[in-house]
């Protein structure tokens, strides 16, 4: 899936890059011109497939193993992206979601650990990207995208109350940020993505969640994760160089 014709537009990172709609993002950026860091958890092979694909059509692209919570791993991935060039775009995708519970059945390490990726992980990386892009700090500006859920309105109530509270969280983080740096060069804004075709489902323990949610969706069909990737691609380029501190529902009406 092409976004345009390629031109010099510095380095994108994107987060959790190596599959669904990280992955998406990551080809759809090298196709319109970024050179791409992507960043992976535990699936070095995806990760390669998707930087090979890059390669393969005239882009480029490097991936590290990254768990967006540590630090150290976030300082290291932001090193690896300026082996590239200078960095002008961060896509914070990086996400996880628990097995279906209700929050009485929730455990502490749980929900810990799902505050530790989907809030603290897109805080660490806004900040060391904000150092490097603002112009307050020599920069040259730049362009955030968060990537957050349409869980975080609708609650996530008897599946995952946590994940949504998480994104909940990412949706002040664009908000907050974007005032922030808004006079620095950079533009904050946040893609919720709905029900979409993607392995998180399978992941969290419901790999038929798509199947089942199908039939209560409006569009009646799930999203696709190139839709979510064209979203997130204009918000990051010129065409939206008017929108920050936006939150864009690509949830099909749901």
């Amino acid at each position: 899936m092409r976004y345009g014709r390629p031109v010099d537009r510095g380095v994108a990172l994107v987060t959790g890059g190596s599959r669904g709609i990280g992955a998406a993002v990551a080809r759809g950026a090298a196709a319109a011109g970024w050179a791409v860091c992507l960043t992976y958890h535990g699936d070095a092979a995806a990760a390669a497939g998707v930087v090979a694909a890059i390669d393969d059509d005239g882009g480029v692209a490097t991936a590290v193993r990254a768990d967006v919570s540590v630090e150290a791993d976030v300082i290291a991935a932001f090193a690896a992206a300026a082996n590239l060039g200078t960095l002008t775009a961060l896509v914070a995708n990086a996400g996880i979601v628990g097995p279906k519970a209700r929050v009485d059945e929730m455990t502490t390490a749980r929900v810990e650990r799902i505050l530790a990726v989907n809030a603290l992980g897109p805080i660490i990386c806004c900040r060391e990207a904000v150092r490097r892009m603002s112009t307050l700090h020599g920069g040259g500006g730049g362009s955030i995208v968060l990537v957050g859920s349409a869980a975080s309105r609708i609650g996530g109530s008897f599946e995952f109350v946590d994940y949504a509270a998480s994104k909940g969280a990412v949706d002040a983080l664009g908000l907050g940020l974007a005032r922030e740096v808004a006079a620095e060069g950079i533009r904050v804004n946040v893609v919720r993505p709905g029900v979409i075709d993607t392995e998180i489902h399978a992941t969290g323990g419901q790999p038929d969640r798509v199947e089942r949610l199908t039939p209560l969706l409006p569009m009646s069909r799930a999203g696709e994760a190139d839709e979510v990737a064209a979203a997130v691609l204009w918000l990051l380029g010129d065409a939206a160089s008017y929108c920050t501190g936006s939150i864009l529902d690509v949830a099909g009406g749901r």
